[in-house]
């Protein structure tokens, strides 16, 4: 990966997407619940609010990573989304990237001398 591949300031954005994907590889979940079990997974360290988490389901549906339906759950409509395979294929590669960044962000951040944890 070259510097030119890499936007930092999209890399937020990436993070997001990747932790919404991430949720949805075990089942099919509703976006409340998306957002539960994000901040569960993470013991709170991320955490999606309505006007942020909604945009980026409905922008992974429009590119065919999420396929959502429409189910009726104690007579209250719910749109449940589920995983694609191209959402399971972007995500795989998505992680290797990242984990590729964090590796070089580490390497960065240690002092001189300082072995790798």
């Amino acid at each position: 990966m070259s510097r030119d591949d890499f936007d930092v300031q999209g890399f937020a954005r990436d993070i997001n997407e990747l932790l919404i994907l991430s949720t949805l590889r075990t089942r099919a979940k509703h976006g409340y619940q998306v957002a539960l079990d994000v901040e569960t997974e993470s013991n709170g360290l991320f955490r999606f609010r309505h006007g942020t988490l909604y945009p980026i389901l409905h922008r992974l549906e429009e590119e065919g990573l999420i396929k959502g339906s429409w189910s009726k759950e104690g007579g209250r409509r719910r749109k449940v989304y589920k995983l694609t395979g191209t959402g399971e294929r972007h995500l795989s590669g998505e992680t290797d990237r990242v984990q590729e960044i964090v590796s070089r962000l580490m390497l960065v951040l240690r002092r001189p001398g300082e072995a790798p944890a």
